[in-house]
């Protein structure tokens, strides 16, 4: 019944659902019985001749009972062997036997109360607690005094059999009615079904008719033979079911929509927390101590005196909190006694530490502003983002506090507060109070120095109260009380022991720990000295003890660990779901319970658990989810002691929770159940049974459904509605939290960072701030740099996507995709884009062509350049080694600026550092000629060695320093200046190995990448190869270029060459594969190039090798040993350094006096990007060789960290390099071609953006058409010529010389090309030959060609002309009267006979061109041309789109005449109507200058509703727009030469969600880090024309393909030339069975 009680209490939607049947059910044994009331009974029963013995024994006398009472002893104890409920045979035999005792109990019990109740002796009331079934008080309970609302949210499920009696023999209907046995005979109960009648047919219905209780009541028909049988159970429970299922649906619906308002106000959710906690405390608040009378005295107004804040401070466990939250409870009705009805007193409590915003200054100070704003309906129009004016504001609100409306707010626990922005120093505290305000605070005594501060800011003695432990008898007082509550009392026996207990230790939760023992104890048990605890801590771990025998070791130890894990708590459903997955726990369970279904755990052991540890588990309200936690932070920390104590079970647990917050086991998964050595010796009476070998096989293979439920970031009530929804902040709130402690990575990338949804409703709910660092969270544990782009690339669109959410798909697309090559991780989010971005924004870009926003980490190493020795990369990219010339190293992490650890060689100065390839030994030159080595990872000092160099070394008295040194494997390798000999050193053990001594005076030495040999550059170009393991010569060659000395040596292991630089230049190679004896096999002289070399490197895969001079970048080819691509620098302008990126696709370099780093694209030589350094000119760039990055070094001494992926992935965009001023697209295929005022056509592929071939014309390209299916592209220069070239193969198939075209159009057939002239005639030419079919004498302008191929239509003035194109005359016309001219014509493509043609008189005219009638005339209102952009007609000529250059969009509907206008978010620069007439495609320029960087917008909209259904930033400025004609495909031009595509999959059309997934753009990033991209061809035009223009004839010339035939000669017999360029074109156009002649 408690159970019950708490269920109808708690549940926020359905609460009670009640199944009766044709069984009433039996009678309960009372636990517990009044001592007068059982001797009355024990009497009666003797009256009435019935054998007492068995009542007597079982039913015990308890004294501690209030008044004292018998209670039945538990079955453990009466039934010796019912303890070991592991043997199944001992289990059976006791379940019998107990059935037995308890049928001769009850009928005890109820003749007894019969004769009582006949004889008057006991009342109706009293009678009934012994003769009504359970069914009976649990409906009389739930449903007998409640209210209508109440009711609405129960149901009742009635379930009649239909002549029942007939079948009351067969023993299997024993379960569905009371059946009794008298005189060898079977029959129905007549009591029972009396009282069942009584209880459905009276009760319920009474309670239907006075409120909106469900009652279903449905009539089962048995079976004739079998009865109730198997086949109608199923079918009865199949349809309750539906019903079940239904009716839960719909309440809770109702009580979602009531929710849905509070869903997203975080200060409701944060007041909610903190009232439901001040709610739960107040309940355990016992003491009536003098101090709660001293704040009652505080709170009430004053008029003398100054008001400061009062403290309440006392160590740990002495009540302060219950005490506060009794204060709170009270203060309003306190403050209202005192000033009257009319008064609205406002009180404010905050438990600090509590949630997860009340620890930080700003969240509590914004959080309790929010709160007085509200509360004084004060208007604040933002909070301030800085912590002094949120004081200051905080400080105005509480003056907003009148004698009416007083003020209290309450903090406790002060000492939670972080110490961010100085917090625990109390500043922000106001110390001189408003009349009507009052301010209470709790704190420890000792902790963080909070209350000394306070005693220095409030130095009255008054506002201060100690909270200490009470008095013994006060203990045994509120004790007393506490007991007579429960109706339990102690007996003079036990107080000895109690009031022992209470000599050590009085305080209040010690107290309150005593009395859930005492409690318990009964009077005849014996108690000791040992039954209690003396300290607050063993009270607890015994209570925890007691409760495993209730609940098992396991089942408690993972209970209460798994809300001791949790970061805000766990509600009773979640515990009960994740013990389910817990296999340990299952398995001691099923054990226990052998015939249940070991699926899931009862609840009882929840509701025990909770019963048990109630006023220490409380529950909390957390955005509307009602939350198990400790109630202390002392039990929090006993439970972690005892529960969390074992890292790999801990691992286990944190993984369990993990797991079931991603859902790994939802939607019918079955998770396999097995069981391990450790939890079976974990669990109790193990030892008795064994499982064998074949029973441990079996449950290994066995698998089940845990039934665990489905974990989405958002509950969507409807799916055509996806803005409406509730939040999952359980999974918010929980998952990060166990997957950064488990060690998930993967599931913490892609089930949480990287999934669409999650970002999507963190923005959505306000929480762009907490989702930013949970991504920072996630890298700081993970080290993926995608994490770090991510979190980058979302801070740069923070403005767009917290004003517009639906637009983040498309904005992350956009950023995203130039860099995913790069970044192949980032992939996952891409794809999760596709999957959920449609839903919110139907505008997906395919190909991205922006330019990556990126600024690297930087970390200030000293004021200037000139003081930074050294600067070394290591493993960890974030990690770098830093050396001053002060003789300082020090080991910095970049991303955080900490200074992890420092050496100093002081007072020595540092000429170099290096680090060994396995990063162990740090080695250091100095200017004393020491080498000095360091271990590494414990920055000590292993040894320090000097270098000598030869004897004559150093002459005429001149110190030699050392002039360089390297590292092997093993060993250090260093000589002198002019020197000829190399000191090797043992690095191990800091010792000499042995000199080399070489010819000339060494330069530069190398290892060998394995270690094995030395080879040693010197003066005249010679080198010697060494030996390092014996120190043995093994050879010595030298260059023919003698004059200079070697710079550079390059050994390529994988070729066994050596590679010799010399100083100005040269080069040369030596095959090293007989070692003993190198051959000479190239040699490059560079003498030539007045510049010195700066810096060399060979590229990772040895194909390269990358020569950076001051004036000029060399890359050689290492295959064939030649100059594959050569870099010059501009006039004045030097090289510093030169580096080649990972994969060697690209060169970042940086220049002399420019603070800025290049990047270019080696097959191009384009300059692909230029990224500026911000902290000053850069002097120094340092390559990593462990992961692929790049460090500078500026003047202003500041170390910048790049990360080339991400540099390259810029180099990726593919650009043509002026405005695109036109976009092309064929009908049919994947290809798109570019016009930007050169003399070249650009073609690039749809899917990857990439440019396939650039077609070179003599002049600057004017206009281009193409085929249907794209593969014939003819095109006119300013040079008045016209090209046809085949696309596929790129050849320029034939050219026409002599007119200016002013506009070129092909007709739909692929046949003819109508070449438009505005001085000369225009003409009509077969594409296949290149022959004229006639001209065309009238200028036409906005031309094009009817769908039927038979006219072209354009305007000339004030004339509409259709000319045919076989002949060129004007076959029909339109002429406008009154002086009008012809401002823009359209064809309707659905009706093609039909033109829509607008006039300078502000009409719209319909005109059929079959009858040369005006059908229709739709006059605009005046002036409303005056600005015309733009005009689009729809399909089917319904509508009209017309754009004036404002922010407006007119829809013209010129059926009725009516305008309907459309705002736009900005000016219209372009528009476009989708081919289907659906959609319209605009782009405007954008109002708000803040929105990171973007220019205009790319908006799409539903012409069907109007309504905008995506949008897409644009940070480049767009030139040209256009729409595919197959699919709705968005392309557009850039001024930088680059294009974007994109695509539209409007939620109608899913289907279009294929055509994404299949997209090339997101399938090339399979497991490769970079996309290959294909070879871009150049293709030339022809130098000589094939055919001149004159003014009504064509010169074909002699070599041209076409020759000089009449036509009907040349199509009857054609020559192989004509044969040749004829097939050539045909082959590429598509005919299609119709000729000119036909169509004409």
């Amino acid at each position: 019944m408690k159970l019950l009680e708490d269920c109808l209490k708690s549940s926020a939607g359905p609460c009670f659902v009640g199944l009766l049947g044709e069984k009433y059910g039996n009678i309960r044994i009372p636990g517990e019985v009044e001592s007068a009331e059982f001797e009355m009974i024990l009497d009666a029963a003797v009256e009435a001749k019935l054998e007492t013995r068995i009542i007597e024994e079982w039913y015990c006398r308890d004294e501690n009972a209030v008044p004292p009472a018998y209670y039945l002893r538990p079955k453990s104890e009466m039934l010796k062997s019912y303890q070991n409920t592991m043997e199944p045979s001992s289990n059976s035999m006791n379940e019998n036997k107990w059935q037995d005792i308890s049928e001769e109990i009850k009928k005890i019990f109820k003749t007894a109360v019969k004769l009582l109740y006949e004889k008057g002796k006991m009342k109706h009331s009293q009678a009934k607690r012994y003769l009504s079934s359970a069914i009976e008080d649990e409906l009389d309970f739930a449903l007998g005094k409640q209210t209508p609302a109440f009711l609405k949210k129960c149901v009742c499920y009635i379930r009649k059999i239909a002549n029942i009696e007939r079948f009351v023999k067969i023993p299997e209907m024993g379960k569905y009615m009371d059946v009794v046995h008298t005189a060898g005979k079977f029959l129905r109960d007549p009591e029972a079904h009396e009282k069942l009648i009584k209880l459905r047919d009276e009760f319920i219905p009474t309670i239907v008719a006075s409120s909106n209780l469900r009652v279903y009541t449905s009539v089962t028909h048995c079976d004739m033979k079998l009865g109730y049988s198997q086949e109608v159970e199923n079918h009865y429970i199949e349809g309750l079911g539906k019903q079940f299922y239904e009716d839960m649906i719909d309440i809770i619906q109702a009580t979602v929509q009531q929710n849905f308002d509070t869903e997203t106000d975080l200060l409701y959710d944060e007041v909610l927390q903190h009232s439901s906690l001040c709610k739960t405390y107040s309940t355990f608040y016992e003491y009536r101590c003098e101090a709660l009378n001293i704040v009652h005295k505080y709170v009430l107004p004053s008029k003398i005196g100054h008001i400061n804040p009062l403290i309440i401070y006392g160590g740990p466990c002495t009540g302060k909190t219950l005490l506060l939250a009794e204060v709170a409870k009270k203060a309003y009705s306190w403050l209202q006694e005192e000033m009257g009805p009319d008064s609205d007193p406002v009180v404010i409590i905050r438990f600090l530490g509590s949630t997860e915003t009340s620890i930080d200054l700003k969240n509590i100070l914004q959080s309790i502003c929010e709160q007085l704003a509200v509360n004084y309906r004060c208007l604040v129009q933002s909070y301030p983002k800085k912590i002094h004016d949120l004081r200051d504001l905080f400080i105005n609100l509480l003056n907003e506090s009148s004698f009416h409306r007083p003020l209290v707010i309450i903090f406790d626990a002060l000492e939670q507060l972080t110490d961010s922005d100085d917090a625990r120093k109390l500043w922000w505290l106001p110390i001189h109070l408003p009349r009507s305000v009052r301010i209470i605070l709790s704190t420890l005594p000792n902790k963080h120095g909070i209350l000394q501060k306070l005693r220095c800011l409030i130095h009255e003695e008054d506002n201060y109260i100690e909270l200490t432990a009470r008095d013994r008898k006060m203990c045994s007082q509120v004790l007393k009380h506490q007991l007579l509550r429960v109706k339990r009392k102690v007996t003079s026996g036990q107080q000895i022991y109690v009031n022992e207990a209470f000599s050590k230790c009085t305080l209040p939760m010690f107290v309150n720990l005593t009395f859930r023992e005492v409690k318990n104890w009964r009077s005849h048990k014996d108690v000791d000295e040992t039954s209690l605890c003396v300290t607050v801590h063993e009270s607890i771990e015994q209570l925890f003890w007691s409760l495993e025998g209730k609940c098992g070791s396991r089942l408690l130890s993972r209970a209460l660990g798994y809300i001791t894990m949790s970061k805000s708590g766990l509600s009773e459903m979640e515990l009960e779901d994740i013990l389910a997955l817990d296999n340990s726990v299952m398995y001691e369970v099923s054990e226990s319970i052998r015939e249940s279904n070991p699926l899931r755990i009862p609840y009882v052991y929840i509701a025990r658990l909770k019963e048990d540890l109630q006023g220490y588990l409380i529950e909390r309200q957390v955005k509307n989810v009602t939350l198990l936690l400790w109630a202390n932070r002392h039990l929090h920390l006993i439970a972690q002691k005892l529960y969390l104590n074992n890292e790999e079970d801990l691992q286990e647990m944190h993984m369990i929770m993990a797991e079931y917050f991603l859902g790994v086991w939802s939607g019918g998964r079955r998770k396999p159940f097995y069981s391990n050595d450790q939890y079976l010796n974990s669990c109790p009476d193990r030892g008795s049974r064994g499982l064998n070998e074949e029973e441990k096989h079996c449950m290994d293979q066995i698998a089940f459904d845990r039934q665990a439920p489905d974990q989405p970031w958002v509950f969507q009530c409807n799916p055509l509605e996806p803005d409406i929804f509730f939040i999952n902040h359980r999974k918010m709130t929980e998952l990060i939290h166990h997957l950064t402690r488990c060690g998930r990575t993967d599931d913490l990338l892609y089930g949480v960072i990287m999934n669409f949804s999650w970002l999507y409703t963190m923005i959505r709910i306000g929480q762009f701030d907490k989702a930013l660092s949970d991504i920072e969270l996630a890298y700081a544990y993970s080290q993926e740099k995608e994490l770090k782009f991510l979190a980058s690339t979302l801070r740069s669109i923070k403005f767009k996507v917290v004003k517009y959410p639906g637009s983040l798909s498309a904005e992350l697309q956009q950023r995203l995709l130039p860099v995913v090559s790069s970044l192949p991780k980032l992939r996952h989010l891409l794809l999760e884009c596709d999957k959920d971005g449609p839903k919110y924004c139907s505008i997906v870009p395919l190909h991205s062509s922006m330019d990556v926003t990126y600024s690297p980490e930087r970390l200030p190493l000293s004021s200037s350049c000139m003081h930074v020795t050294e600067i070394l990369p290591t493993f960890n990219p974030s990690t770098i080694i830093a050396a001053l010339e002060n003789g300082s190293i020090s080991t910095w992490d970049v991303e955080t600026r900490q200074l992890l650890r420092q050496i100093t060689t002081s007072p020595s100065v540092i000429i170099g550092m290096k680090l060994t390839s396995d990063e162990r030994y740090l080695v250091v030159a100095t200017t004393n000629n020491t080498l000095l080595i360091y271990d590494n990872i414990n920055s000590c000092l292993l040894s320090e060695m000097e270098i000598k160099g030869s004897k004559h070394c150093g002459l005429g008295g001149a110190s030699s320093f050392i002039n360089g040194f390297t590292l092997s494997v093993n060993h250090a390798l260093a000589w002198l200046e002019a020197s000829k000999d190399v000191t090797v050193i043992d690095l191990l053990y800091g010792w000499p190995l042995y000199h080399f001594h070489c010819w000339y005076e060494v330069t530069c030495v190398q290892c060998s990448p394995d270690g094995v040999y030395a080879f040693c550059g010197q003066y005249l170009n010679t080198t010697t190869i060494f030996h390092l393991g014996s120190g043995e010569k093994l050879a010595t060659v030298t260059s023919e270029f003698s004059g200079g000395f070697v710079k550079f040596l390059l050994i390529l292991d994988k070729a066994q060459e050596m590679v010799m630089v010399d100083s100005e230049g040269s080069l040369s190679v030596w095959n090293t594969e007989e070692i003993t004896n190198p051959q000479l096999t190239d040699d490059f002289d560079c003498r030539r190039d007045d510049s010195e070399v700066v810096s060399i490197e060979l590229s990772e895969d040895q194909s390269a090798i990358l020569i950076c001079k001051a004036l000029s970048i060399e890359l050689l080819d290492t295959h064939v040993w030649k100059v594959a691509e050569k870099f010059r620098a501009k006039h004045n302008e030097r090289f510093i350094s030169a580096v080649l990126s990972k994969n060697g696709n690209c060169i970042i370099a940086s220049m002399e006096n420019t603070s800025a780093i290049f990047v270019w694209r080696r097959d191009t030589g384009q300059c692909m990007a230029s990224l500026q350094e911000i902290s000053g000119t850069i002097v120094r760039l340092i390559k990593s060789n462990h992961h692929n990055m790049l460090l500078s070094l500026s003047t202003s001494g500041v170390l910048s960290i790049w990360d080339i992926d991400i540099i390259t992935a810029m180099s990726n965009i593919d650009k043509s390099g002026k405005p695109i001023q036109r976009l092309v697209l064929p009908a049919r295929g994947e290809l798109i071609y570019t016009l930007d005022g050169s003399d070249s056509v650009h073609k690039w592929n749809f899917s990857t953006g990439y440019i396939e071939a650039i077609f070179k014309h003599e002049g600057i390209v004017e206009n281009c058409v193409l085929t249907s299916s794209g593969e014939i592209m003819v095109t006119s220069d300013d040079k008045c010529s016209q090209y046809v070239w085949h696309t596929v193969s790129g050849e320029n198939i034939f050219r026409i010389n002599g007119q200016k075209i002013s506009e070129l159009m092909i007709t739909h057939n692929d046949q003819f090309v109508v070449s438009l002239c505005e001085q000369n005639a225009s003409r009509v030419w077969r594409l296949a030959t290149g022959h004229r079919v006639c001209n065309i004498l009238v200028a036409l302008q906005n031309a094009f060609i009817t769908t039927a191929n038979t006219f072209v239509v354009g305007m000339a003035k004030n004339k509409v002309l259709a000319v045919s194109l076989w002949t060129g005359s004007i076959t029909k016309k339109f002429c406008c009267d009154d002086g009008a001219s012809i401002v823009d014509v359209k064809l309707i493509p659905d009706c093609p006979d039909i033109i829509v043609f607008i006039t300078s008189t502000e009409t719209v005219n319909i005109w059929s061109l079959t009858e040369e009638v005006i059908c229709r005339r739709v006059q605009l209102p005046t002036n409303f041309l005056k600005n015309l952009e733009d005009f689009e007609m729809s399909p089917n000529g319904k509508l009209g789109i017309i754009t004036r250059g404002d922010e407006n969009i007119n829809v013209l509907d010129l059926h009725s005449g009516k305008l309907r206008v459309v705002h736009a978010p900005g000016i219209i620069w372009r528009q476009r109507l989708s081919r289907d007439g659906r959609y319209l495609v605009y782009i405007c320029f954008l109002n708000e200058d803040d929105d990171n960087g973007a220019i205009s917008s790319l908006i799409v909209m539903r012409l069907a509703d109007g309504k905008n259904i995506g949008a897409c930033s644009l940070y480049k400025t767009p030139t040209f727009l256009t729409l595919s004609q197959r699919h709705l495909n968005i392309i557009i031009g850039f001024d930088d030469g680059s294009i974007g595509t994109y695509t539209v999959v409007d939620r109608v059309d899913a289907a279009l969600k294929i055509k994404i997934a299949t997209s090339n753009s997101r399938q090339i990033f399979n497991n490769t880090t970079q996309v290959i991209r294909p070879k871009c061809h150049n293709y030339s035009f022809k130098v000589t024309a094939d055919c001149i223009w004159r003014e009504s004839t064509e010169v074909f010339a002699r070599d041209s393909p076409i020759t000089v035939i009449e036509p009907e000669v040349s199509e009857a017999t054609p020559t192989k030339k004509h044969n040749y360029c004829y097939e050539k074109v045909c082959s590429a156009i598509d005919c299609r069975g119709h000729s000119f002649a036909a169509d004409n």
